[in-house]
């Protein structure tokens, strides 16, 4: 497990003594206050310079990682390397700002794996982020948000991601109401936070070459809001490609069983089609 700040965390408060990390018997991970992030390589011979940094869902109050560990797998078969990070979710009991953390998290991540590239034989130039759920908000964010650095970044290096991977990602916080907005901006957020964090506002000709997978029977979050980034990424004319599955609810992950599908292959074809395999 590689710690994500081993000389402080920043926007930190003290710790409650009742604020304990602690996972429950489905493998979700709760009050998460020391961010780490778990590395998988390919085996030896297979890597071929690519890498993706996995950010799990759980509404931004929980962290449900079982499915990151298995696309990690899935992305080393591939030859990619991959690291799942178990990023802080949104709490005023442990940051000074907590609509800012889970950002600083995604941002410090790919600052390490861009920095660490050469020890790890990944191209800096083929890091890419994945995101799921709300997990595929925070992705979105750092993807449309480049010039927006909520870390230390003397070194000026390059916090942009090659390219983003969006499974039924939370995008709009503008109308639609949700348990990851509320977390992580409030009940009754600004007009000016509303728009900071509907991602799809921000989509520019730098938001990086984005694949998004939405199932149309999601009742949890609407596959409108993968629709609306799609046509966010078209009018700004960046290489994107989106899949709607017929069915499949919220939360699939390789495959789900019940539903039978299996989208892992077009991701893989998009990853290749756009040079990245």
């Amino acid at each position: 497990m590689i710690p994500l700040y081993p000389h402080g965390i920043p926007n930190s408060k003290k710790t409650p003594p009742d604020y304990i990390e602690q996972a429950d018997s489905a493998g979700l991970i709760s009050n998460v206050s020391v961010p780490t992030m778990q590395a998988y390589f390919p085996e030896k011979g297979k890597a071929n310079g690519t890498a993706v940094i996995i950010f799990a869902g759980g509404g931004y109050f929980v962290l449900a990682p079982k499915k990151c560990v298995e696309l990690a797998k899935a992305f080393n078969a591939l030859g990619v390397a991959a690291f799942v990070v178990k990023y802080r979710l949104p709490s005023e009991k442990i940051m000074k700002d907590k609509t800012i953390g889970p950002l600083q998290d995604a941002q410090t991540a790919i600052k390490m794996v861009r920095k660490r590239a050469g020890e790890w034989h990944i191209d800096p130039l083929k890091i890419g982020m994945m995101g799921l759920s709300a997990g595929g908000h925070l992705v979105s964010t750092a993807g449309t948000q480049i010039d927006r650095v909520v870390i230390e970044n003397s070194e000026n290096i390059s916090l942009r991601p090659n390219f983003m991977v969006l499974l039924y990602p939370v995008i709009i916080y503008d109308p639609f109401v949700s348990r990851t907005r509320e977390n992580l901006i409030g009940k009754k957020p600004s007009r000016k936070a509303l728009n900071l964090y509907s991602t799809d506002r921000h989509v520019s000709a730098k938001t990086p070459p984005t694949y998004l997978i939405h199932a149309a029977d999601d009742d949890v979050i609407p596959v409108k809001n993968s629709l609306s980034f799609f046509d966010a990424m078209l009018k700004s004319g960046v290489p994107v490609e989106l899949h709607v599955l017929q069915s499949g609810g919220h939360g699939f992950g390789i495959s789900d069983p019940e539903s039978k599908n299996n989208w892992f292959p077009s991701c893989q074809n998009w990853m290749q089609k756009n040079g990245f395999l």
